[in-house]
C-alpha cells in the first residue's frame, strides 16, 4: 500500500526530525505533529494530525499538506498570503482551510510551509492565517505529490487529552 508521499516509510522517521527542526526555527510557536497513515487510503494520502490547541492543529495540518506537495527546505519564502474563513462548525472550518490551501496551490502555483493560524471556535467558527511560501514552479522546488482535494472519507476533528486531533484524507 502506498501513500501519496514519494518518501513513503522514511517520512515517518523524518516527521519527528522535521518537527524538531521547525521547533528550532519557530521556537516561539507551538508545533503539533502529523503522521502519514499509509494503510488507510490506497490512492490518496491519509494524515493523522495532532495539536495542543486548535491554532496548533490547523497550522500543523497546513504544514503537513505543504510537505505532501514539496520538500519545504527547497522552497523560497517569497510569497505572503492572508486567509480568513468562516464556517458553521470546526470540522467544516478545517475542511475549508485545507481546501483553500489546495486552491492557492492551483491558482498561484505555490506552497506555504510557514503558517500562523488563529481559530475562533464560534459560532460561527472563524480562521485567520498568515502563510509564507514560494513558487512550486521554481527550479529549486523539489515537488512531491499534487493534492487535488480534501475528502470527507474518514474525516474527523476531535478534542483529545493533549489538545486536538484530526484525520484527513487528501485526494492526490
Amino acid at each position: 500500500m502506498e501513500c501519496c508521499h514519494p518518501l513513503g516509510d522514511t517520512l515517518l522517521a523524518r516527521r519527528k526530525t522535521s518537527t524538531r527542526v521547525a521547533e528550532a526555527l519557530h521556537h516561539h510557536l507551538v508545533m503539533g505533529s502529523y503522521e502519514v497513515l499509509e494503510t488507510v487510503a490506497l490512492a490518496d494520502c491519509a494524515l493523522h494530525i495532532e495539536g495542543t490547541d486548535l491554532d496548533d492543529l490547523f497550522a500543523t495540518a497546513a504544514r503537513a499538506l505543504a510537505e505532501t506537495m514539496v520538500d519545504p527546505a527547497t522552497i523560497e519564502r517569497s510569497i505572503d498570503r492572508t486567509v480568513t474563513l468562516d464556517a458553521p462548525s470546526l470540522d467544516l472550518l478545517l475542511f475549508d482551510w485545507l481546501s483553500e490551501i489546495i486552491a492557492l496551490k492551483d491558482s498561484d502555483g505555490a506552497a506555504f510551509p510557514e503558517v500562523q493560524v488563529r481559530v475562533e471556535p464560534g459560532p460561527p467558527c472563524r480562521l485567520g492565517a498568515h502563510l509564507v511560501g514560494g513558487s512550486l514552479r521554481s527550479d529549486t522546488a523539489e515537488r512531491r505529490a499534487d493534492p487535488k482535494a480534501v475528502t470527507f472519507h474518514l474525516f474527523r476533528l476531535e478534542p483529545s487529552a493533549g489538545g486536538w486531533h484530526a484525520r484527513v484524507v487528501i485526494d492526490t
